[in-house]
């Protein structure tokens, strides 16, 4: 279980938060509690006995008191959010000091080590809504999907909601690249590729770039990486537990870190220019997504070969419509200028900012 932990050195656990109190005079028990806050990002409060600062019992968001000391803490404040923690299976005694102290839980550990870091990073993340999540991808390539979820991270982000871009394409050039950013610093995917069990999403959101208003996650220009499922899955579940909206940019070709990103859409956004083989294309794609992810809509893009529409490609792929992409006329030059998709007012602008009152409003209702 103790392998299931992020690791105490993982980047995104730079700049901690405060964390729990820890009362302990066992200092192998001490190592693993500090090395448990770490992958939690928190930074604790370490006591050998009953802390002599007045109120910092109480006022702390969390207790972890060691079975060793715990008679030390006989009359203590009864409060909630106390936990008894050792590594002695056997130990009847325990159950008795539990009572003493008023402690909710009696770990063990390494049994207990994933439960307690989740427990750990809730308190001092906090647990609110998690982020409203939507996923975008292409029928074909070159359809857009790249460009309309910057747009769609931008708007977001300009409507003064906290947005979080996650590039899921490795082999798609870096959409920070398509934000101007690729010279920002801050951490890109190979930095995650080791994370696994819980990730804080305070820290993980602050190691990003930040560009125009929001954060990016995205590839760099080195050598290709594999971002193992494991990793995949725990950065972005850091990343909703922030709230607000998540934009993830999706490979036409899922693997089993693409699946994991489909496990955790709220929507998916599929593109679909309008041209037969764009709708075969994206048939296909449909097909795999959908044996994934319940809500998948279709957002066409014209101009349309001679037949068809966004609703005969809605109704062909058996998927609803979302909207149609908006042609936006001198866009290829606004972001040659440095300006990102949807960043000026305009018909893509306007089309985004639609889409999430929709989206919002919908997912506030369910």
């Amino acid at each position: 279980m103790a392998g299931s932990i992020t690791s105490h050195r993982d980047p995104v656990l730079e700049g901690r938060r405060d964390g729990p109190l820890i009362v302990t005079e066992d200092m192998e028990l001490l190592d693993d509690l500090l090395r448990l806050c770490a992958a939690a990002g928190a930074e604790p409060d370490v006591h050998h006995r009953m802390p002599e600062r007045r109120g910092s019992w109480e006022a702390a968001p969390l207790v972890l008191v060691g079975d060793d000391a715990a008679v030390h803490c006989r009359g203590a404040t009864r409060r909630r959010g106390v936990l008894l923690v050792g590594r002695e299976q056997d130990d009847p005694a325990v159950w008795r000091y539990a009572v003493e102290i008023g402690a909710d839980s009696v770990l063990r550990l390494p049994d207990a080590e994933g439960w307690l870091v989740d427990r750990i990073a809730d308190v001092v993340e906090g647990v609110g809504e998690q982020a409203l999540t939507v996923g975008v991808i292409g029928g074909r390539g070159g359809a857009g999907a790249s460009t309309l979820a910057c747009a769609l991270a931008v708007t977001a982000a300009r409507g003064g909601r906290r947005t979080m871009l996650v590039d899921g394409d490795p082999l798609g050039g870096g959409i920070d690249v398509l934000l101007g950013g690729e010279r920002a610093e801050g951490r890109r995917w190979p930095d995650f590729v080791g994370s696994k069990g819980r990730v804080a999403g305070g820290a993980l959101e602050e190691s990003l770039p930040e560009l125009h208003r929001l954060r990016v996650l995205s590839w760099d220009r080195g050598d290709s990486v594999v971002v193992p499922p494991p990793a995949m899955k725990s950065v972005l579940a850091a990343a909703r537990r922030r709230g607000g909206v998540v934009v993830v940019d999706l490979p036409r070709r899922f693997d089993e870190g693409a699946v994991e990103v489909l496990a955790q859409l709220d929507l998916g956004l599929l593109v679909v220019p309008g041209e037969l083989r764009a709708v075969a294309a994206a048939n296909r794609v449909a097909s795999l997504a959908g044996m994934i992810l319940k809500d998948l809509r279709v957002i066409t893009r014209g101009p349309y070969a001679t037949g068809l529409d966004e609703q005969w490609i809605a109704t062909s792929l058996g998927l609803p419509l979302a909207g149609e992409l908006p042609w936006e006329a001198g866009l290829p030059y606004v972001l040659d200028a440095g300006a990102p998709p949807g960043g000026t007012a305009g018909p893509l602008a306007r089309f985004c900012t639609a889409f999430w009152d929709r989206a919002l409003a919908e997912d506030a209702v369910s």
